[in-house]
């Protein structure tokens, strides 16, 4: 493939050329219309998919505010991070690397319920997406997007997946725990809960307190989520 030299103004004024109306100030320009409006559209498109992921499948069950939050502000913060980067030539291994440490943090501060840090993951992935992607067409990314928000959607709709949760009971009737009485044990859980029950599970038992704990499953309502469902001591409960 024949290659060109860059241009060189002296050498076009020589000629006669005009030089181009890039204004730079100590060797960076000022204003590229160019790569402003590249930036502009990839961000906007970014943060257009972030906001639909966000708003209509996380939180549309959660309620959570402050992740939604969270969620916006690392898509954008991603994103530009990742796109500038890739701008300036830096390795994408670097940028993978940082992609590693976000995931590895966990915000030390409370421990993040497996839902958000899946979703913390995608829009993560998605912003990496949108950011490095600059060598295929827009038909392409797009179509990238629109793949993972189809995704979501089968995955968070109840009428394809059905999600059953579940709960931790500390339960003091130990008597009703042997398997010829299930019956019994059932009925009063739902009595107790006003829970559903799908399944139960008898965990650890204690015969110096004749107590036990039982795993119970049961069916969420349409449209709703359960974040601690595993929790037992209030010190795990994070806000």
């Amino acid at each position: 493939m024949e290659t060109f030299p860059e241009f060189d103004p002296s050498i076009a004024a020589e000629f006669g050329a005009a030089a181009p109306s890039t204004i730079s100030f100590l060797g960076t320009p000022l204003f590229e219309a160019d790569n402003m409006l590249h930036l502009l559209i990839r961000f906007f498109f970014n943060l257009l998919v972030a906001w639909i992921i966000i708003q209509f499948f996380y939180y549309k069950k959660s309620k959570r505010r402050d992740y939604y939050v969270t969620f916006m502000l690392f898509s954008s913060t991603m994103f530009l991070l990742i796109f500038l980067m890739e701008n300036v030539k830096l390795q994408i291994g670097f940028t993978l690397g940082l992609f590693a440490i976000f995931g590895m943090i966990r915000y030390r501060t409370e421990t993040v319920p497996i839902r958000e840090m899946t979703y913390l993951f995608m829009i993560i992935g998605i912003s990496v997406i949108n950011g490095l992607a600059l060598s295929i067409s827009y038909a392409e990314l797009v179509c990238a997007n629109l793949l993972l928000i189809l995704l979501t959607w089968i995955l968070e709709n109840q009428n394809i997946l059905k999600h059953r949760s579940t709960k931790i009971v500390l339960y003091e009737k130990i008597d009703l725990i042997v398997p010829e009485r299930r019956a019994e044990l059932e009925a009063d859980l739902v009595k107790r809960t006003g829970l559903k029950i799908d399944k139960i599970e008898i965990g650890h038992i204690d015969f110096l307190r004749d107590v036990a704990f039982i795993k119970l499953y049961y069916t969420l309502d349409k449209d709703e989520t359960n974040t601690i469902d595993g929790i037992t001591k209030l010190n795990q409960y994070g806000g």
